[in-house]
């Protein structure tokens, strides 16, 4: 046993992806696609190495589409998983749901019950290393359980991925001058702050609706943003091309842009502008 708890070990090591592959959804070959057997959802599996005379162990992949999940079971001799692509979760019984993601490596200890998957908006690679005896499954992981799940972790990542989408939505809809979507992004004690002066959402409706001010295209360089509860605070760096008083200009811009979440939705509460002085490159 301490062998072959040896051999799991220097594979484990040894089988650590490089961070260019962790982009792929898989290393190997994808494989078939597995029966609806024990587990619901899409997942394909891949033999990579199956145990012979010298070697007790198998390693397999799987590949799960989003929402794939496998029911409760256990391994009598353990069972190691390399995760290479995506974010999944593990849980065993009693314990909290853990998010696993691509560089992850998961310890299934003998006879520990435990279930894994995909979540349900990502889809999730590993690696399995296993050893020769049979897995056993014991109960079925049902949909209500799995669709109650809650991960502060997955909550606060989707919410800074909404809050990046929304914003590039926002120069499309400045762009395009598209006002009445505007008005109905910001908030209505929001404030803008500009080179030339600050002011109100009325005001800053109606620049973009007149043309006063026509943000003709943002390219983005760099982006980051906080959450923090049902605030959120972004940073664009951006070089900005825009039509003022008639006259075309191009500036670099670091451009704050606060969010506030009211009734489920996003409402922007703040944008200031602060021309660099440098442009993005330099």
């Amino acid at each position: 046993m301490k062998s072959v708890q040896n051999l799991f070990l220097i594979l484990a090591l040894g089988l650590l992806i490089p961070n260019f592959l962790l982009a792929q959804e898989s290393i190997f070959p994808k494989g078939n696609k597995a029966p609806n057997v024990n587990h619901t959802g899409d997942v394909w599996l891949s033999h990579v190495f199956d145990a012979d005379e010298t070697f007790d162990f198998n390693i397999s992949q799987a590949v799960s589409a989003e929402g794939s999940k496998l029911n409760w079971h256990l391994h009598p001799d353990g069972q190691l998983l390399l995760i290479t692509h995506g974010v999944g979760y593990y849980q065993e019984k009693g314990k909290e749901v853990m998010v696993v993601r691509a560089g992850d490596v998961v310890k299934c200890l003998p006879n520990v019950e435990h279930w894994h998957g995909a979540t349900p908006n990502n889809t999730v690679t590993y690696l399995a290393i296993s050893g020769n005896s049979p897995t056993k499954w014991t109960d079925t992981l049902t949909a209500e359980t799995y669709n109650a799940l809650k991960t502060p972790e997955l909550a606060h990542k989707d919410s800074e991925q909404e809050i990046i989408e929304l914003s590039k939505k926002k120069w499309k809809w400045m762009a395009d001058k598209e006002a009445d979507t505007l008005a109905d992004l910001f908030h209505e004690k929001s404030q803008f702050v500009h080179m030339g002066g600050s002011w109100g959402k009325e005001r800053e409706v109606e620049v973009i609706r007149s043309g006063g001010i026509h943000y003709k295209n943002a390219e983005i360089h760099d982006v980051s943003v906080d959450v923090m509860g049902n605030t959120a605070i972004l940073l664009n760096r951006i070089t900005l091309l825009a039509v003022v008083g008639g006259n075309e200009v191009t500036n670099p811009f670091m451009v704050t842009e606060v969010y506030k979440k009211e009734d489920g939705d996003w409402k922007l509460a703040n944008m200031s502008f602060v021309r660099q002085m440098d442009r993005p490159g330099n």
